[in-house]
């Protein structure tokens, strides 16, 4: 993660004028997590190739819901346009090399201990059987798709948000710089930047990056005197919950005090969920709470945040919720 954030660093500073955030988010995440999964970073050529292939694939999707989004097994979307298609059949070829380079390189001995490995030598405790290499690309695509576009989504609200709250930032800023030993971080680290974590908290209520999910029912249920059938599909909303004026305090507003108080902390096992909840939770939520405050942690470090010049960002249901018309920020080196 700090690789990553630290080669963004030197990138965005060689930038000049207003940026386009989302699009530097979405880069710096997928650099993580092909790091975290094959231990390349994004200038790899497939890995490039794989990004700016997934970029295609986004742009032209409808609005549709995270959940049911495409077909796991070839990876191509239900009812969705041939441009998108195409852009899901191009994931899936590059994909399918990475992880046939890498079977090859188990073969051989000389594989790296990554995240990639540790999936493709896992063993079934019940059946013995590893997965195949049509199943690996599946499970190399889920990482990568939803582990990558949901925390870009996160971290260019929470670089808006900051720059609309400078005091926000300059406390920010303060905590982060006094965390920092030897001019890096250390895991133990973390712990010391509570304020940063708490404005991650924040941005994921007012901003979560999958805005609803859909859940089937296991057994009957009512809901305001209707009877839901065993089957029934359900949309949970966290956007809905997360700004409900009956749930949270002063709802629509921006406030990472807000999670150090004894209501926020009942609102938080009633109606917080940004990673889902129960059996079915992001099993990348710890990853995702730990990258958004290193990438926070090493912008602020390099950045004062500033609004630019452009359109008032409009948050749309995509894959995830993002901008209409993009985030545009200034960066300036400190």
């Amino acid at each position: 993660m700090l690789d990553a954030a630290n080669d963004a660093v030197t990138r965005l500073k060689s930038r000049s004028g207003a940026i386009e955030i989302e699009e530097e988010a979405s880069q710096i995440a997928a650099d993580i997590i092909f790091r975290t999964l094959f231990s390349i970073p994004i200038t790899d050529q497939i890995a490039s190739d794989t990004f700016h292939s997934f970029r295609a694939y986004q742009r032209s999707q409808p609005l549709v819901n995270f959940g049911s989004l495409f077909a796991i097994k070839r990876l191509v979307p239900i009812f969705q346009r041939r441009k998108t298609k195409e852009a899901a059949r191009e994931i899936r070829k590059h994909l399918t090399k990475l992880t046939q380079d890498r079977t090859d390189a188990l073969k051989r001995g000389d594989a790296p201990d990554d995240l990639a490995s540790k999936i493709m030598t896992n063993v079934d405790p019940d059946t013995g059987t590893s997965f195949t290499q049509n199943e690996m690309v599946d499970q190399v695509a889920i990482f990568f798709l939803a582990g990558h576009e949901t925390s870009a989504s996160a971290l260019a609200w929470a670089l808006y948000l900051l720059a609309l709250d400078p005091e926000t930032q300059t406390r920010a800023r303060a905590e982060i710089d006094a965390a920092a030993t030897n001019d890096t971080l250390n895991f133990k680290d973390l712990s010391r930047l509570e304020f940063t974590r708490d404005i991650f908290r924040e941005t994921l209520r007012l901003y979560p990056p999958v805005p609803m999910m859909v859940r089937e029912t296991t057994q009957p249920e009512i809901f305001r005197d209707r009877k839901i059938r065993v089957g029934s599909q359900i949309v949970v909303s966290p956007w809905h919950l997360h700004r409900h004026e009956r749930l949270w305090e002063n709802a629509d507003v921006f406030n990472p005090d807000r999670w150090k108080t004894a209501e926020t902390k009942k609102c938080a096992r009633d109606a917080y969920m940004p990673f889902s909840t129960g059996a079915r939770a992001c099993p990348g939520a710890g990853f995702a709470m730990i990258e958004g405050v290193v990438l926070i942690y090493t912008i602020l470090r390099a950045f004062k945040i500033e609004l630019a010049d452009g359109p008032t960002p409009l948050p749309v249901a995509h894959l995830t919720v993002r901008s209409k018309d993009g985030i545009f920020l200034n960066l300036i080196p400190r």
